[in-house]
């Protein structure tokens, strides 16, 4: 793999590995390492990539398993992994996150159809793919597709703004 396929294979994937990473830590200073080990160790074997399945699907299995090596880690070491809330970082949070709420929203707002209503309904419906679907008379992955695409895209907008 050349400088340039690793450039692109960085830029078009960082974010949906990190969001995939997140969700499974819950903390945004380990998903960011654990993202940034992840490319580094694809990168370092990439001899093994088989193109069996797509290269998102390979960096998140990469990802997964070095999030359960650290978990694992950490509870042989007896390390806490959750801190006693400062009550003024807490306030800062709070205030941080009312900002940030507010940017999504406007963003999804200027979103258009069908990716607004797919987004909505996923995240705050807590719907499934399938019952998205269901509901637009389509098929499963249809949904997924238009869900992630409304990611990408409000993604872009916060960048934006």
């Amino acid at each position: 793999m050349t400088k340039e396929q690793c450039a692109r294979m960085y830029e078009t994937c960082y974010m949906r590995v990190f969001s995939y990473v997140m969700t499974l830590s819950g903390d945004q200073g380990c998903a960011e390492e654990l993202t940034q080990e992840t490319f580094f160790r694809a990168f370092s074997k990439q001899s093994e990539f088989r193109s069996e399945s797509d290269e998102v699907t390979w960096l998140c299995a990469i990802a997964k398993n070095l999030f359960i090596d650290e978990k694992r880690r950490q509870s042989r070491h007896g390390e806490i992994t959750e801190e006693m809330p400062d009550p003024e970082k807490s306030i800062e949070k709070a205030a941080e996150d009312k900002d940030t709420s507010f940017r999504i929203h406007l963003a999804l707002h200027s979103l258009e159809e069908p990716y607004r209503e797919v987004f909505e309904l996923r995240v705050f419906g807590e719907l499934s793919f399938r019952e998205i679907g269901m509901i637009f008379a389509k098929t499963e992955n249809w949904a997924r597709v238009t869900y992630h695409r409304a990611r990408i895209r409000l993604q872009e907008r916060m960048e934006k703004s």
